[in-house]
Order: structure tokens, then C-alpha cells, then sequence
């Protein structure tokens, strides 16, 4: 896919703010275990970026998705994984339903902020026993007047601890676990019922906030129901796409960066009398693995192609997400390996991005979902196999 220069500029200011207002605070925000999602995300919103392809009627920009991947992709360039994942939840996971199938009166309320900048939002899918299986969640909204009521809980919500609302799916009926489920809007802040149990302390992507929470009758309208009831499931599924799609986006110049500064750092370090760069399996390694990521590229930009033309990319988003998450943990583990022991150093970045990678392979959809979906469009699960 070509770029035209709107989709470089919008690289260019992308870039920018990271420099001015992310990269120099990263190492702080890593130790706090928490970012200022309220000011960054201002600054984003500012900017544009945060709505690159919602619609204008709700301050976004109106354009077609590829340029938000061009957004995407120049996250890679944020010196860790937990920023660009809180970024990636407020214009991949938690709004694209909301965009899409939101009345009116729902997305003025919810989308605009979201949009600006001036609200934190979260998606609320995944509990203690229901991950990737998300048909088995337990959060039930009853309706009682007006009103839903919800109880039960959520687990590793992104942006958690600072979020405003969170697009939330639960149970609202009885009958098949596909089409007994909604996509809901749930405010968060100052709401009866809601408890953020604990803020979760994770491996890597330590600067973006994460937590459980539980609920126990909470009080939503129902007008803060997304688009049909019962229709949650097929709901949460399409936005699964455009977070797969940002996955993959999110990995190539990331990856790239952790190359060539792997170059940079073994064409200095000297053993055995000459850097190690010169050792022939390190630079054809090298070689290799940034060979890899261009393929990587390549499959992304051909899978955004084909969902701006409106095909059903769900195999293309499946297997570039499944190649994200392994090939983001080879290129570090490898790259790692070549630092020595100032790899295993928490000062240096390549540290960082091993443990950071490691959720590429788990959130989202694990591997092996990956590999169910995959083998489900080539035909090849019991009972469906083609020709």
C-alpha cells in the first residue's frame, strides 16, 4: 500500500510528541508503575490522533484506517510497551463498537471526550475465568426499569485505575453464551458499586496502569447500551479486529529499533580481540530477524488494504497477530542474547522490551486462539474441513 503525505505527517506529529512528551518521562513513569494517561492522552487528543478514523461528527478525523496504523506504527518508537498499549485501548479496544453502533446521544457523551482526550476509557471483557474464552464470562445486567443492573467482575483492565468509563460486555439474557451478551458503556468514576480491588503488578508494561474490579449492583441506564441487545458478542469480536490489527501494527518499528540498536551495541563491544558484530552468526542472525519484520510489515499493510476495501480480514489480522506476538519474543530473546549480561541489566531498553514482548503472545487473543481461528478459515477443525 502506498502512503500519501497526510499519512506521513501524521507520522511526523505522532513522532514529535513522543519525543517532547513521552520518551524523556518513560523511565519514571516504568518506576511508578503508572503514567499520566489524563495529560498524555490531552495532548494526543489535541493533536488529533486519538480519532483519526472516527467520525467527525464526534471530533474525530474522519479518515480511513489506514492512517490510524500509520499513527500506530510510529508508537513503536515510545521507549516501552505500556504507553502505546494504554493508547492503543483508547482507539482500538475500547471505542471502535462505540463508534460504529453507539447512538447518537451515547457517543456525544462518551466518544467526543474519548476522542479529546478529556476521558480514559477501558474495555472490560476478560475475567478471572473467562480470557480468551470470552463466550463463558460470568458478569451478568439485568434489566430492572431503565436500568441495567450489574453484578460480578472484570480482570486486567488496561487503564484501569484512571479510566472514566469502560465498554463493558455481559451476560443481559439467557440462551446461547453467542447471543446473550451486550457491549455496554459503564462509568467508572464516583460509581456506586464499583471496586477497583487492586492495581495489578505485572511482568512488563509496567507503566501502564492495570486492574480487577468487581461489581456489585450497579446502576447503568439502558440507553448506555451499545447498538443491539444480545449482539455483545459479535460486537466484541469485530473490535477484536482493529486490536489485532493494532498489534501487528505496533510491533515492526519497535522490533526494528531493537535491531539496530543491538548493531549499534555489538559493533562496540570487543571480545576475543573484534566486536562481536563481526562473528558471521550474529550479523547473518541480525540479518535474519530484520528480514522477518519486513514480512511482518508487509502482511500488516496488505491485511489494512483489504479492510478498508471492507473484506473480512479476520484470517490476515489473526495470523499477523499470531506472527506479532512470536516473532516480537525471538527478535528480543535473540537481540538480548547478544547484549550479555548489560541484557539483563534493568537500565538498558532491550530489557525492557524482553519483558514488554512477552504479552504480544497473550492479550488479545492467545497464540493458540490465534491458531484456532487460522485453522477454522483454512477448513481444517473437525467437521469443517472444505472441497
Amino acid at each position: 500500500m502506498k502512503l500519501t503525505p497526510e499519512h506521513e505527517e501524521i507520522k511526523r506529529t505522532t513522532r514529535k510528541i513522543i519525543q517532547q512528551d513521552i520518551n524523556p518521562y518513560v523511565d519514571q513513569w516504568e518506576a511508578d508503575g503508572i503514567f499520566p494517561a489524563h495529560e498524555v492522552f490531552k495532548k494526543l487528543g489535541r493533536a488529533g490522533l486519538l480519532g483519526i478514523h472516527k467520525p467527525v461528527e464526534y471530533g474525530g478525523m474522519g479518515l480511513d484506517y489506514s492512517y490510524n496504523i500509520a499513527m500506530v506504527e510510529e508508537l513503536g518508537h515510545v521507549d516501552c510497551g505500556g504507553v502505546p498499549m494504554a493508547i492503543g485501548v483508547q482507539t482500538d479496544m475500547a471505542t471502535p463498537a462505540l463508534a460504529r453502533f453507539g447512538s447518537d446521544e451515547l457517543r456525544k457523551e462518551f466518544l467526543a471526550p474519548a476522542i479529546a482526550g478529556d476521558m480514559v476509557a477501558s474495555i472490560g471483557v476478560s475475567e478471572v475465568g473467562a480470557g480468551s474464552d470470552v463466550a463463558s464470562i460470568k458478569t451478568t445486567a439485568r434489566k430492572d426499569g431503565g436500568d441495567y443492573v450489574i453484578n460480578g467482575g472484570k480482570m486486567w483492565n488496561t487503564n484501569g485505575i484512571q479510566a472514566d468509563w469502560m465498554c463493558l460486555l455481559a451476560n443481559t439474557g439467557e440462551g446461547a453464551v453467542h447471543k446473550n451478551k451486550s457491549l455496554i458503556i459503564l462509568p467508572l468514576k464516583g460509581a456506586k458499586g464499583v471496586t477497583v480491588a487492586r492495581k495489578l503488578d505485572k511482568l512488563g508494561m509496567r507503566s501502564s496502569d492495570t486492574a480487577q474490579f468487581f461489581f456489585e449492583d450497579v446502576r447503568v441506564p439502558q440507553r448506555y447500551r451499545i447498538g443491539l441487545e444480545g449482539m455483545g458478542f459479535v460486537y466484541q469480536m469485530q473490535q477484536f479486529q482493529e486490536e489485532r490489527l493494532w498489534a501487528v501494527a505496533r510491533s515492526p518499528v519497535g522490533l526494528e529499533r531493537t535491531i539496530r540498536e543491538t548493531i549499534d551495541y555489538t559493533a562496540q563491544r570487543i571480545a576475543f580481540g573484534k566486536p562481536i558484530l563481526h562473528n558471521q552468526v550474529v550479523h547473518f542472525r541480525l540479518a535474519e530477524l530484520m528480514t522477518e519484520v519486513e514480512l511482518l510489515r508487509s502482511l500488516l499493510w496488505r491485511a489494512v488494504e483489504r479492510y478498508i476495501g471492507g473484506e473480512d480480514v479476520t484470517m490476515l489480522a489473526s495470523m499477523g497477530k499470531l506472527k506479532a506476538g512470536r516473532l516480537s519474543r525471538e527478535v528480543v530473546d535473540a537481540c538480548l542474547q547478544y547484549w550479555g549480561g548489560m541484557g539483563y541489566m534493568s537500565e538498558t531498553r532491550i530489557s525492557r522490551a524482553f519483558r514488554d514482548t512477552r504479552l504480544g503472545s497473550i492479550g488479545g487473543g492467545a497464540d493458540e486462539i490465534m491458531l484456532g481461528i487460522i485453522c477454522k478459515y483454512m477448513g481444517t477443525l473437525p467437521g469443517e474441513r472444505r472441497g
